[in-house]
């Protein structure tokens, strides 16, 4: 564990920076020490939470198999999701979840670490990362800089299957974690929190296609655009705190102040959950059913967009 940074002027980046926060990254060497035989009794679970647009065309479960971190478990994102909603990977319930991660062998003596396969280095584990936190999980991290960089450093892979044991996990959704529509729409009035939006600068903008058919690109007004992609660095390593909050800073983005993130269908808005995170602010809330569910529901006049928006 590791006490929240400070900022270059030497003040806190807010009352909870005095918390003690868990560890968000460890590195490829320190997954490679903790999954050796000589140190089972650590109660480490890797999962592989690797997820992609339908447009990329990959199957992340078949990449799985046939390629993985060893002793590594398929989290899929899809499949923990509440699966009566409209919207893509919505949050499922405490007791879903728990039964979903008891089932990987992870209980609440695990310390979770999650990776995906991204060419990015991290792209979909940060949802999962989120998603341990707001069901009261805090003994969560995240193998920096994914797969991508595990391989670049020479460890191994395998096509093993692991036989994880059922394990009796406990969950309870902190709902600061989790904010509604109704909590965005209210928001474009009464100004109480920033929203930061993490998708592409096109998307956001509605210049670019968005992935999902019936969805037009665009943005929820008064939010500010950061795409995931800045908070890593070319060879897909998050960051350094300082560098994060510099980020924070150039886009005006107060991190003393309520913040809430959003994306394309809440995967990525984690990203900026996390980079706060790392600069001493764990409160960071998401907006689950994000730019899918605001385009389905906004009235056109709340569709910003440099194209058509939404007709009327």
């Amino acid at each position: 564990m590791f006490r929240a940074p400070q900022s270059k002027s030497g003040q806190d980046t807010g009352a909870m920076s005095q918390q003690l926060l868990y560890r968000a990254l460890v590195s490829a060497k320190w997954v490679a020490e903790a999954i050796k035989p000589s140190q089972t009794g650590l109660a480490v679970r890797i999962l592989d939470a690797s997820w992609y647009l339908p447009k990329m065309k990959r199957d992340p479960r078949n990449e799985f198999e046939e390629r993985h971190i060893p002793g590594a478990t398929f989290f899929d994102i899809d499949q923990c999701s509440d699966r009566t909603s409209p919207y893509e990977h919505m949050l499922p319930s405490a007791k879903d979840f728990a039964e979903y991660v008891g089932k990987l062998g992870v209980d609440r003596n695990s310390h979770v670490v999650v990776y995906d396969a991204s060419d990015q280095g991290l792209f979909s584990a940060p949802r999962v990362w989120w998603m341990f936190r707001a069901f009261g999980h805090e003994a969560v991290s995240l193998l920096d800089g994914g797969l991508k960089n595990w391989m670049r450093e020479g460890f191994p892979v395998t096509s093993q299957k692991s036989k994880p044991v059922p394990a009796d996990f406990h969950a309870t959704l902190d709902k600061s974690f989790v904010k509604t529509h109704e909590d965005i729409k209210e928001n474009i009035e009464s100004c109480r929190f920033q929203v930061v939006d993490a998708r592409s600068v096109g998307r956001f903008q509605g210049i670019e296609e968005e992935p999902r058919e019936g969805i037009e690109p665009g943005h929820i007004p008064g939010t500010v655009n950061m795409p995931f992609t800045e908070f890593l660095t070319e060879a897909g390593m998050e960051k350094s705190p300082e560098d994060i909050q510099r980020l924070f800073q150039e886009k005006k983005v107060d991190l003393r102040k309520p913040l809430v993130a959003t994306c394309g269908s809440g995967v990525t808005a984690c990203h900026v959950a996390l980079g706060a995170y790392l600069c001493g602010k764990p409160d960071v809330a998401v907006y689950d059913g994000a730019w899918m569910e605001w385009f389905m529901r906004a009235r056109p006049e709340h569709i910003i967009s440099e194209r058509k928006g939404k007709n009327q």
